[in-house]
């Protein structure tokens, strides 16, 4: 595949898919229909290069879902053809050459329906709207990949056996719904996010999160939590120019270089997180949104409130004691109190099956044992990062770090 369409296919993909759902209500049939088309276009464009992919993509992708609905129709003993769907407004706007109109947030809404279990509904969004692969999520989640796929299967199955609706519910029955949007497009750009330089097929999404979470905010601007995702993943966003080196070595948040960090996102999110505490009702993404604001303070003081941090993850950890907090909570209190207290924080999660699947817990215990002159600790800690697939600019970094730990550990042991 070339990366050029393979880039334009993953680009089109959500919107066509959440459009096909939305069109024919039936997940699978969407899913299906777009894999096939972009199949087709990777051979077809190699003669003929597509100058709109994703009109060409939501063409083939609406012929075969109805070649598939005939197909069906024909199993079961039909006597006639399905008539060919009349012109939507999203093939007409198509055919003048106009963006595929955003059917993402409608679909979202659909897959975190009260009906499905908590637990199926950011995962089901991810898997349809987002195409992340059922490995991605069982990470994503700290779930194993089975357990991950009958979860999506049983999700699908919930919305078919049940009807629901393809629509966005009025807006009085969004809140039994909003938390899973919301955990949905927080989950969506950290997948984004983890990629310093944006090179696998969650790339899209951070720009997609950065625009969806602002249009949340506008359409639910008396909704506190709303407002600071979209503050946090501005703040997140904000320091996306400096997350590289010149090599293209990940550089992790307290090296990043501040003149780089882009000041119009700061803004924005102070802004937004400062609309969500005058809403007087904190929760969990204040919280997070908080966090991410001390760490951009240091472009004003030129040094990290690790202090502050620390108190506001003690909050967090309060209302979300997942194991995400508790491994940042553990780092923050290292800078505080000493490597050895974040060690210890640490301690309680090393015999858990999924933390020792999830690489940030052991980059932390790596950086963790450093600090303390572990060295060899630190360096069973990279090993068994490495091992857990990084993306490139992080491998590169955990690479750098394994070298002067290596090195450390030459210069800690006495001459024979």
């Amino acid at each position: 595949m070339r990366t050029a369409d393979g880039g334009r296919i993953a680009a089109a993909r959500p919107r066509i898919v959440a459009a096909l759902a939305a069109r024919f209500r039936d997940l699978d049939l969407a899913e299906d229909a777009f894999s096939d088309a972009a199949a087709a276009a990777l051979v077809a464009w190699r003669q003929q290069p597509a100058r709109d992919p994703a009109a060409w993509l939501w063409r083939a992708a609406m012929r075969r879902a109805i070649d598939a609905r005939r197909k069906a129709a024909v199993r079961d003993r039909a006597q006639h053809d399905l008539p060919q769907p009349e012109a939507t407004p999203e093939e007409i706007l198509i055919a003048a050459r106009e963006p595929i109109p955003d059917e993402r947030l409608r679909l979202i809404f659909v897959c975190c329906h009260p009906a499905l279990a908590p637990e199926s509904r950011a995962a089901l969004t991810l898997k349809v709207v987002c195409g992340l692969s059922t490995e991605r999520l069982a990470r994503a989640f700290l779930v194993g990949a089975p357990a991950m796929l009958q979860r999506i299967t049983r999700a699908k199955r919930k919305i078919q056996a049940a009807g629901v609706p393809f629509a966005i519910p009025e807006p009085s029955d969004w809140p039994e719904r909003l938390d899973a949007v919301l955990s949905t497009l927080e989950v969506a750009y950290a997948q984004a996010f983890e990629d310093a330089a944006l090179t696998d097929d969650a790339a899209p999404f951070a720009a997609e999160m950065l625009r969806l979470s602002g249009v949340l905010a506008e359409i639910l601007p008396q909704e506190p939590e709303v407002l600071a995702l979209a503050a946090l993943v501005r703040f997140a966003e904000a320091r996306r120019p400096a997350r590289l080196d010149g090599c293209g070595v990940m550089v992790p948040l307290e090296d990043q270089d501040p003149a780089l960090w882009r000041r119009d996102l700061i803004a924005d999110g102070a802004v937004l997180l400062e609309r969500a505490a005058e809403l007087g009702r904190p929760g969990p993404r204040q919280v997070q949104a908080a966090i991410h604001a001390a760490h951009l303070s240091r472009a004003e003081t030129g040094a990290t409130p690790w202090i502050e941090i620390t108190k506001l993850y003690d909050a967090l950890l309060a209302v979300r004691a997942d194991v995400v907090v508790q491994v940042n909570r553990a780092v923050s209190r290292g800078k505080v109190f000493g490597p050895g207290e974040g060690l210890s924080a640490l301690a309680g999660l090393a015999d858990e099956p999924r933390v020792r699947a999830w690489r940030p817990y052991h980059a932390a215990r790596a950086q963790l044992c450093a600090d303390a002159d572990h060295y060899e600790a630190a360096i069973q800690a990279l090993q068994a990062a490495l091992r857990l697939s990084p993306p490139p600019a992080e491998r590169r970094f955990l690479e750098q770090r394994m070298s002067e730990a290596t090195k450390a550990l030459g210069r800690s042991r006495p001459a024979r």
